[in-house]
Order: structure tokens, then sequence, then C-alpha cells
């Protein structure tokens, strides 16, 4: 069977000290369906960007932290490109299902994501908290807008044109509610996929690996809900 042709994709990996991940995360995505691997070095202080550099991706630098301001900064350097796939370099994710998210979106869609909660996960992959937060907050989003989302994982396949005109500015991890709340907003054709999910292969997540940072994640992405619902009232207002 011939794949569909999503035109130009490339791969933007944000990476913050992922040295013994991050080979294995560039080695098991599907070459032949993307143009570019970018790595979005976010201030690392091991060899995750030359071991990044050896395995064939092109590395970018991003010193403010924060994932959104990796993601943006992995925008900038994605210019030319059709789609963009964002991906997480811990090795948690499945990087060979991607040609599911790619396949789906080019069948009309502008955004697909992986769900989590909809796949099959590893045992401990996604604690009980992070369960729970998913849930709450893609609720409240599918409440005020009408959507459908079961999961706001990282893993997802955008139309680069689209996602550089949808006004995205979360510095930090509310980057993926913002994402989720303005594409709805926007009236964006969103599909989801169920992708499997496994603990990370080394070192300690930034988010999951903590209870207290889990519960810091998700009040600030309360916060950046309840913002982004204020600002997008007033732009539909005229204000």
């Amino acid at each position: 069977m011939t794949e569909p042709n999503c035109g130009i994709v490339k791969v933007i990996i944000p990476a913050l000290n992922e040295e013994e991940t991050i080979v294995r995360v560039i080695e098991d995505i599907p070459r032949e369906r993307v143009s570019e691997i970018i790595v979005v070095d976010n201030g690392c202080s091991d060899r995750t960007a030359d071991r990044a550099a050896a395995a064939g991706a092109r590395v970018v630098r991003e010193p403010w932290p924060g994932y959104g301001s990796a993601c943006l900064r992995g925008l900038a350097a994605a210019a030319g490109a059709d789609v963009v796939v964002f991906l997480d370099g811990d090795y948690s994710d499945y990087p060979e299902e991607m040609g599911l998210l790619l396949d789906t979106l080019c069948q009309g869609f502008d955004m697909v994501v992986g769900s989590r909660l909809a796949g099959a996960r590893a045992p401990g992959a996604l604690p009980p908290h992070s369960v729970f937060g998913n849930w709450l907050v893609s609720t409240l989003i599918n409440r005020q807008t009408g959507a459908r989302y079961t999961d706001l994982g990282p893993f997802r396949a955008v139309r680069y044109e689209k996602l550089m005109n949808l006004g995205m500015a979360d510095p930090d991890y509310g980057w993926t509610v913002e994402m989720a709340l303005r594409a709805a907003h926007a009236g964006w054709r969103v599909a989801e996929v169920p992708v499997r999910y496994r603990k990370r292969a080394a070192g300690r997540s930034k988010i999951t690996g903590s209870f207290t940072a889990s519960i810091k994640t998700a009040i600030k992405m309360f916060r950046v809900l309840l913002r982004l619902r204020r600002t997008l009232r007033a732009e539909r207002c005229g204000l």
C-alpha cells in the first residue's frame, strides 16, 4: 500500500539532558517519511547535542528554559515544512508509530494527537496523578469548546502553516494546553490516534517522575487554561 504524501515533514524533539536516550529516539523514527530531524538543545549539560548530531539530527539551541520555548525554537528552525511532528527525547513514546499520526493527518486533518490514554501503556509509564490531570484538563477544554480530546500528550503531527498562525506563546508546559484550546477555538480538524507509551528508558522524568513536579505542572496548566479563556474571549470581542 502506498503511504499518503504529507509533503515535507520535519520532526522537532525538545531535549534537556537526554544523552542516554536521544540516539534511540532518532534511530526509531521512520526516515522514509521525514525530511529532517531537529533536536532542540534546551540547556543540556550533558552530551545530548553531540549524540543527536552524530545520529543525523540537526541541533539548534534554545537557552531560554521551558518546553514551550524549545518548541518555538524548533518551529523557527523548521521553516519550509508542510508538517511538523513533535516528539519527546526520553524514549517514552514509540517513534516508529509516527506513521499512524501522519497517515491520519493526510486524510484531511490539521492536527493529530497521539493519545496515551487511549493506547497501551506499560505499567508505571503514566502515574495515576498524571492520568487524572490529563483527563481533567482535557475534559474542561472539551466542555468549553466542544472538542473531543482524551489526552494532551506531546506526540503530535500538525500542519506547519496552521500552527505558525495560531499565536502560540506559552514558554513552558502549558504549551500543549494552549495548542489544544487555540486549535479548538480556531475550528481545526483534530483527530486522535491511540499510541503506546512506556517508562522512560533512562533518567527521571521532569514531570511524571515526581509527584510534586506533576502537581506544579497541573497547577500551571490550569492557570494557562484560565488565562487563555480570558484572552480568547477578548480576541473574539475585538478587545
